[in-house]
C-alpha cells in the first residue's frame, strides 16, 4: 500500500474522531509551544544582555588592577611598570589612571558631586583608548600641557535635566577632594569641556565621571596610577595578551579584567539555562506522548474488527504498522504547524509582561539614560524550530509505536470475532 493512501486512510481516521484527536494534538501542541516560547525568549534574552555588556565594556580594553582576591592589595603601579605593559606584543596603547574619590565640585553658588574622578593622559585616554567616548556637548579636548584643565561627564553637568547646566567653557572650578573622611584638598580648574550623554552601563558610563590631567593630581594628591587600561589589537587576542601582562608581574600582583572572557563566560550560562528551560518545557511533550500512547491503544481496541477484515483481504502486519504510526506522525506535524507560530506569539506576550517588571528603578546612581528602554526582543531561530518539530514528531511515533505493533500482531480470525 503507497505511502499517500496510508497518510489518508490515517487523516480520515482521525477526522471520525474529531474530539479524540483535537485532545490528543492539544497536548502536543502545548509541547512545542512551551518550546518555542522559552527558547525564542532565552535566546533574546541571551542576545540582549550581551549587547548591554558589549556596550558598557569595549572588547578591544583590558583592565589592569593592583592586587588580586587573594593576595589583597599592592602598590600602585610605577612609570616602569606602565611602560613595560605598553611594550607587551599586540597592545596598541596603555594608559595609567590614578582613581579619586568623594569629589565635590564648586562653581559660584553652584554645587554637584561626581561619582568617579579620574586623573588622566588625555592624548592617550581619550584618543588612543576610548576614542568613541569623548564627545563633547561643548568646548574641546584639552592639550595636555595644559595641566589646570577639567572635563565634566553629562550627568555630573546636567544633575537635574530641567536646570540649568552646571558650568561651561572656560568657567572656574574648585575641585574639593575629601582624604580619609575629614581632610579635604582643593584646586581650582578651567572646564576645557562637558561631554555628551552615552548612556553607556559598566565600569566606562563616563556620565558620571570628571577628568583631570594626571600630572597634575600626582602634584595635588600625591598618589601615583592605581589603574592601567590597555587597548589590544584584536579583542580575540585579549586573552593572551592579558596572560603576558600577568607575566610581567610576580604572581598574585595583579588582576586583569577581560570583557570578552567575561562575555562569553555570561553567554555560556546563558546557553544552559535556557537549554535546562526548554528541557522543562519537553516534558509537557513527553506528557503528551503518554497521552497518544493511550489513545491509540484505545483505537486499536476499537478498531480490532478493522484491523481483522483488512488482514483477511491481504494487508501485511508492515501495512497495519505503517498506518497507525502515520496516524501518531501526522498528530505530531499538526501540533507542530500549531505550536510553532503559537509559542513565538505567546513568547511575544511574556516579552512585553517580563519587560515591565524588568525595567530598571528611577534614579539609579549608575543607570544608563537608555535603560528605561530596554526590553526583551524573542528571537526566532529556526535550529530550535527544527529541532522541536523533529522532537515532537519522533515522540509521537514512538509512544505510538507500543499500539501499533500491538495491531499489527493481531490474529486476523481473533479479530474478526472480537466484539
Amino acid at each position: 500500500m503507497r505511502l499517500k493512501r496510508m497518510l489518508s486512510m490515517a487523516w480520515e481516521s482521525m477526522k471520525h474522531r474529531r474530539l479524540r484527536t483535537f485532545l490528543t494534538t492539544l497536548g502536543v501542541v502545548i509541547g512545542i509551544t512551551a518550546i518555542i516560547a522559552l527558547a525564542s525568549l532565552g535566546e533574546g534574552f541571551r542576545v540582549s544582555i550581551t549587547e548591554r555588556m558589549e556596550q558598557g565594556f569595549e572588547l578591544d580594553v583590558l583592565t589592569v588592577i593592583p592586587g588580586t582576591l587573594f593576595a589583597g592589595m599592592r602598590e600602585p603601579f610605577t612609570n616602569s611598570e606602565v611602560a613595560n605593559v605598553r611594550n607587551v606584543s599586540n597592545v596598541s596603547a596603555a594608559t595609567p589612571v590614578l582613581q579619586i574619590g568623594g569629589v565635590n565640585l564648586y562653581n559660584g553658588d553652584k554645587n554637584v558631586i561626581a561619582f568617579v574622578g579620574a586623573a588622566v593622559n588625555f592624548t592617550e585616554f581619550a584618543e588612543k583608548v576610548f576614542p568613541n567616548r569623548f564627545l563633547f556637548e561643548e568646548g574641546e579636548m584639552p592639550e595636555q600641557i595644559k595641566n589646570d584643565t577639567l572635563i565634566i561627564g553629562y550627568k555630573v553637568n546636567h544633575p537635574n535635566e530641567t536646570e540649568p547646566a552646571f558650568a561651561h567653557p572656560n568657567d572656574t572650578v574648585k575641585m574639593a577632594v575629601t582624604i580619609f573622611g575629614n581632610y579635604t584638598l582643593t584646586a581650582n580648574f578651567t572646564v576645557a569641556g562637558t561631554l555628551e550623554k552615552t548612556g553607556t552601563s559598566g565600569l566606562t558610563n563616563f556620565d558620571y565621571w570628571i577628568f583631570i590631567p594626571i600630572d597634575t593630581a600626582i602634584k595635588i594628591y600625591g598618589n601615583v596610577a592605581d589603574l592601567i587600561f590597555v587597548k589590544v589589537d584584536d579583542p580575540y587576542l585579549s586573552e593572551s595578551v592579558a596572560k603576558d601582562i600577568e607575566n610581567l608581574f610576580p604572581p598574585y600582583q595583579i588582576t586583569v579584567l577581560v570583557p570578552l572572557s567575561f562575555i562569553q563566560q555570561v553567554n555560556s550560562i546563558l546557553n544552559m539555562v535556557e537549554i535546562f528551560l526548554t528541557s522543562i518545557a519537553s516534558i509537557a511533550l513527553l506528557v503528551a506522548g503518554i497521552g497518544i500512547m493511550n489513545i491509540m491503544t484505545v483505537s486499536v481496541m476499537e478498531r480490532t474488527r478493522e484491523i481483522g477484515i483488512l488482514k483477511a483481504v491481504g494487508a501485511k502486519s508492515r501495512t497495519i504498522l505503517t498506518m497507525f504510526l502515520a496516524e501518531s506522525a501526522l498528530i505530531g506535524i499538526v501540533g507542530s504547524l500549531i505550536g510553532v507560530p503559537t509559542g513565538y506569539g505567546i513568547a511575544h506576550v511574556l516579552s512585553y509582561v517580563l519587560s515591565g517588571f524588568a525595567s530598571p528603578q528611577q534614579n539609579h546612581v549608575f543607570q544608563a539614560p537608555e535603560a528605561e528602554q530596554a526590553t526583551i526582543a524573542p528571537i526566532f531561530s529556526w535550529s530550535w524550530v527544527i529541532i522541536a518539530v523533529i522532537f515532537g514528531i519522533a515522540i509521537c511515533i514512538l509512544f505510538g509505536l507500543y499500539p501499533a505493533r500491538k495491531a499489527a500482531k493481531l490474529d486476523p480470525v481473533e479479530a474478526l470475532r472480537y466484539e
